[in-house]
């Protein structure tokens, strides 16, 4: 569908790609990756024409349509969310303006049987055509079912785009670009913005999109449910991959082993073919043999291993100070914001050790308690703290509450206190600042950057009560693995806030669901109270079904079982493919065996009855032949790693 030729870009002298190529097919389902900087925002605006390749091509054919969303974008709208949403449907609206002008036209005139009467009628009857494949008599359904997918209640629909935050407008933008159904969507980091049922709601919703998607996302669960191919950006290269993130992780590290061995063999092949140069150098009669073996040197294409990217943060949280049993009570707690009350008469208990995730739409009131429950908000009701508990709190907005015009060193230097100065150095290091880095404006920092120095300023303080408000935004898979893997060894009391189900995955062992006014509690982890949540909706429709068996629901998403289905019978026709050209590479693989084989022998003959040895052609085939082999070899373990991937994708949807 979509072509990307020999491209290359370069930003201050690097390379960010060089002479990288794929091909984007219909209906792939493509996560692109690779760690910050590598450029997969890059390439998500080259492919869709905002910014122009240094080198290369990107071949798009006739009529393909292209959605991007981008991480950040100014909005200024002063439409409802309602109104803005329906201008995904412009085109549509030009259509029906021009089948009322047409009308119109008919109406007053009488020439019945003029040629140019016959082609408005024509030409009426087309855009009727056009409307009716276009689906124009249920818009207002679609908008509707995205709206209300993406989060938004039926009086959101109606509110002005700029009474709500930027990641509620940038939903808005999400919906269009859904709404729209272009053949190529390019999402970069859409869940930035969405909460857990947005996401879930997303997901589902892209499971069953019928065009292209190329999605960059650092949510590792949200990739491997959405993707079924992971493209890696490193070394300005590009590795294509035909399996989900996960099965990607382990798949790289095999190619990184077998790189490893491709070099070591080289290395050693090179070795021999030096000696053999240094040995028979001054000897006339090998001179033609010591040439061929420098030509063979001087043609050799090096074998690169790439070095799996081990730098990160590292760090554990302070041991937690002992506190009593209880840490957190509280007795008809509310909290109101002018009429509207977010939080309505909680009692809660919380013990010491107890490890919970607060989850819920954005809006409902997490951050609220989060806040509440850190001192820095006030609130009607009683709170109470457990005996000596110590409070550490993570804000969603921290990385914006630094001083912009300090130093990175002095941020933690003016907090830090005694022996804790002499740790200021080996704590930055610990989150990748180090030499010039720590002399850096706070201001030049990027968004992850802020967040690794927010982090580590919290390291200054034992506390035993860790309250985190999205900890993870911002930071890359790896940064979030460290942050994660800290967690799970602190020993004191611990409130997330957090939409990323991986993160939260074994973290926390209750759940608080946020439906405002209520906070509901559960007991267990994040996918069991999702789980849970997934056999309530299942009752719920089953009760409704038998009210009325008879009953259409509207906007319904396919089930799962045709789902699975269709995805089944499109990895078949996938098997079929590569099965033929795993074929067709044996039957190349075995002819350039058996041409291999007779020129061994008669290298063999040669050394053996002292025959003339060939000339230099002769040995430029025999070495195009090793290569070319050496390339059938490589295509063909690649299409069993390909079969293996989609037999283990078959069996799952069985």
């Amino acid at each position: 569908m979509l072509s990307i030729q020999q491209l290359s870009m370069h930003f201050t002298g690097d390379d960010l790609f060089t002479d990288i190529g794929f091909l984007i097919r219909e209906k792939d389902k493509i996560g692109l990756v690779g760690k910050n900087g590598s450029g997969k925002t890059t390439l998500l605006r080259l492919i869709c024409g905002i910014e122009l390749p240094g080198k290369g091509e990107i071949v798009k054919p006739d009529g393909l349509t292209i959605g991007y969303l981008p991480q950040e974008k100014q909005l200024n709208s002063e439409v409802s969310v309602w109104d803005e949403a329906v201008t995904a449907f412009e085109h549509i609206h030009r259509i029906e303006k021009e089948i009322e002008q047409i009308t119109e036209q008919i109406s007053v005139r009488s020439d019945y049987h003029t040629d140019s009467y016959q082609k408005l009628l024509i030409r009426l009857s087309g855009l009727n055509d056009r409307l009716s494949i276009l689906g124009a008599h249920t818009l207002e359904a679609k908008v509707e079912m995205v709206l209300t997918g993406l989060g938004f209640d039926a009086d959101d629909m109606h509110r002005p785009m700029n009474t709500f935050s930027n990641g509620w407008q940038m939903r808005v933008e999400l919906a269009k670009l859904l709404l729209i159904n272009p053949s190529l969507l390019l999402l970069d980091e859409p869940t930035n913005h969405l909460d857990i049922d947005s996401i879930q709601w997303i997901e589902d919703y892209l499971l069953s999109y019928k065009g292209a998607l190329v999605l960059v996302s650092h949510d590792r669960a949200f990739l491997d449910k959405v993707t079924s191919r992971t493209i890696e950006i490193s070394q300005a290269r590009i590795f294509d991959y035909p399996v989900p993130y996960s099965e990607y992780l382990e798949m790289r590290i095999a190619r990184i082993e077998t790189q490893t061995a491709s070099y070591q063999n080289q290395q050693r092949e090179i070795k021999e073919i030096e000696r053999f140069i240094e040995r028979f150098r001054y000897k006339a009669s090998k001179a033609r043999q010591v040439q061929s073996r420098v030509k063979q040197l001087e043609r050799m294409e090096e074998i690169e291993i790439e070095e799996l990217d081990k730098k990160g943060i590292h760090f554990t949280f302070p041991p937690a100070p002992h506190s009593g049993k209880l840490t957190i009570e509280t007795r008809n707690l509310s909290k109101s914001y002018g009429s509207l009350q977010v939080i309505r008469s909680l009692d809660l208990m919380i013990g010491r050790g107890d490890r919970i995730a607060f989850v819920g739409r954005n809006g409902e009131g997490k951050s609220t308690l989060s806040k509440i429950l850190a001192g820095v908000l006030d609130y009607q009701g009683e709170l109470k703290y457990g005996h000596q508990v110590t409070t550490g709190y993570y804000a969603q907005n921290q990385h914006e509450m630094l001083d912009l015009e300090k130093t990175v060193f002095e941020t933690l230097d003016e907090v830090a206190t005694g022996e804790q100065r002499k740790q200021i150095r080996a704590i930055l290091g610990a989150f990748l600042f180090s030499g010039d880095a720590i002399d850096k404006k706070v201001r030049v920092l990027s968004g992850g950057e802020k967040a690794r120095l927010s982090l580590a300023k919290m390291l200054l303080f034992p506390v035993n009560l860790l309250i985190l408000d999205e900890p993870t935004n911002h930071l890359d898979m790896q940064s979030k693995d460290v942050l994660k893997a800290a967690l799970l060894q602190y020993q004191g009391t611990l409130i997330v806030v957090s939409h990323d189900r991986d993160f939260l995955q074994g973290l926390t062992n209750k759940v608080f669901e946020f439906r405002k006014p209520f906070v509901k509690e559960f007991i267990g982890d994040v996918y069991d109270f999702l789980e849970s949540k997934a056999l309530v909706k299942l009752a719920e429709l089953e009760k409704q079904q038998v009210v009325d068996d008879k009953q259409v629901i509207a906007h319904s998403s396919p089930s799962q079982n045709k789902l699975n289905w269709e995805k089944r019978r499109t990895l078949e026709r996938e098997k079929r493919k590569i099965i033929r050209e795993i074929e067709r590479l044996e039957t190349q693989i075995h002819s350039f065996e058996t041409d291999l084989e007779e020129r061994n022998l008669l290298l063999q003959q040669i050394g053996e009855q002292s025959i003339a040895p060939p000339d230099d052609a002769w040995y430029e085939v025999y070495e195009g032949i090793r290569r070319q082999l050496d390339q059938c070899m490589l295509l063909w373990e690649q299409q069993h790693i390909e079969l293996d991937a989609v037999d283990k994708q078959i069996i799952r949807l069985q």
